[in-house]
């Protein structure tokens, strides 16, 4: 029955991998000078110079589906860029806020946590080495546990896309207002009462909608490098407000709170998640045997701008801090105005994005007979009418640090702990030494009890929330 199940959910192997749902964080894949753009899916093959830095899951679905015949060509700066890129995202927004309710001391959660996820990184090139074969994160869970492996693996993976296509339209709901702020919106239907940010939400989303019928990766990647773009733009002005802003520093932030730590957790962990896209980055390394440095690097630049917006955020704010920093910023400032558009528009270009590994998958078991029109009319409504059903479900919870933590809590560990280190101590059983094992162990233990913890306590939140009909 569960490979039956892995048969219709699953990706197959040498078909795209999808990413971690934290926003501008994919590296976008240089487009070859001169040549043909490549459609893939429409059976049109990309050059060799496509992947050359191609990063993040463009690169990622541009390689595989050439079912990796091209030579890997990413050096060692080039996969470090695109690793950093898959992990700054949306999650960068409430550093600010998880430390100043965590205390000064859980910024040592967040170096932790980073610390676990770049061991984690390191051996799930580990688990690549063992078999030439496995190119995707689900490839690796069926190398582990068979096509239950795989179920699950991918199960969490559609679960990720699915809560970062929420948490991004939460962050949209809560910052288009203060883009358009002064405009008021009114719907003639007596049925159907809409706010005006409800409405403007909604503009927003149907102005995204027509990129879900995008088929040609080279549009996609242009949208890839754009929300990259705004994840740069963010962090900068954040910086500009802290040197030239004038904003007292915040105050009675105590050094720690035990009893928001869970929660907090959930938040940090988020911003660390990408690791399902890490095998993709592997494979298209011309020297896989510096996949470990690449990790280290990488992860050792994300956690210390982390905790550099983190300080800065919180110092700025103190307990006024919002669950988006930019939400935050004082009003009537350039860079704040700058910032809050770089906001909204992250979300914009992120849609296509996220939905490209479902919508690959979805033409893959579509029958072969069927047109290319055909094709992208069931494509483009499918993932129309996902994006809707988002669309109204964020309207509905609009509590973006509650569901960022429960995000983080409930999948990213998975996916980003216990999943790498399950897969590596089955895959390896007998050739690691009795120190490794426990090690892997131990960090099993602490991912579940993160999981079980923190989730448990944003659900509690969440549906605390939702009664009281606020945002906490």
């Amino acid at each position: 029955m569960a490979s039956r199940w892995c048969e219709l959910l699953c990706p197959q192997p040498k078909q795209v991998a999808s990413e971690s749902m934290h926003g501008a964080r994919l590296a976008a894949q240089q487009l070859s000078r001169g040549r043909d753009a490549c459609d893939v899916e429409a059976g049109k093959p990309c050059q060799e110079e496509t992947a050359a830095a191609g990063g993040g899951r463009v690169a990622a679905m541009a390689s595989i589906t050439q079912q990796h015949h091209s030579k890997p060509t990413s050096t060692f700066a080039q996969s470090v860029i695109n690793m950093v890129g898959m992990l700054i995202g949306l999650g960068q927004l409430s550093t600010p806020y998880a430390l100043e309710n965590g205390g000064w001391a859980s910024i040592f959660l967040l170096v932790g946590l980073g610390i676990m996820c770049a061991y984690t990184a390191h051996i799930i090139g580990k688990c690549l080495d063992e078999e030439p074969r496995s190119k995707t994160y689900q490839d690796i869970g069926q190398q582990a546990f068979g096509s239950k492996g795989r179920l699950i693996a991918s199960a969490f993976i559609y679960l990720e896309i699915f809560f970062a296509l929420v948490s991004y339209t939460i962050s949209l709901s809560d910052t288009i207002p203060l883009v358009f702020a002064g405009v008021r919106l009114h719907l003639p239907i007596p049925w159907l009462r809409l706010s005006t940010t409800q409405l403007l939400t909604v503009i927003a989303v149907l102005v995204a909608l027509p990129s879900l019928w995008l088929r040609n990766l080279s549009s996609i990647s242009c949208l890839s490098f754009a929300g990259i773009l705004m994840s740069m733009v963010i962090f900068v002005t954040i910086l500009c407000t802290a040197a030239f802003g004038s904003v007292g520093l915040g105050k009675h932030i105590p050094v720690l709170r035990l009893d928001k730590i869970p929660t907090v957790s959930g938040l940090y962990m988020f911003s660390y998640a990408g690791h399902i896209v890490f095998p993709n980055i592997y494979t298209a390394m011309k020297d896989p045997s510096s996949f470990t440095k690449v990790s280290v690097t990488s992860f050792s630049m994300v956690a210390l701008l982390y905790t550099a917006l983190a300080f800065v955020g919180a110092s700025l704010f103190g307990p006024s801090v919002n669950s988006q920093v930019t939400l935050s910023m004082p009003p009537g400032l350039l860079v704040t105005k700058v910032a809050l558009w770089a906001t909204v528009l992250t979300p914009v270009t992120k849609y296509a994005l996220e939905f490209a590994p479902f919508a690959i998958q979805l033409e893959h078991h579509l029958p072969a007979t069927m047109g290319p029109r055909a094709r992208i009319i069931i494509r483009g409504s499918i993932g129309s009418a996902g994006l809707l059903i988002i669309l109204a479900l964020a309207l509905s919870v609009p509590y973006f640090q509650y569901v960022l933590s429960l995000t983080g809590s409930l999948i990213s560990v998975a996916i980003s702990v216990i999943f790498p280190c399950a897969f590596y101590v089955k895959i390896r059983w007998g050739r690691l030494s009795r120190h490794v094992v426990v090690l892997n162990a131990a960090m099993i233990a602490v991912g579940f009890v993160l999981a079980v913890v923190g989730t448990a306590s944003s659900a509690k939140l969440l549906v605390k929330s939702i009664q009281n009909g606020h945002v906490a």
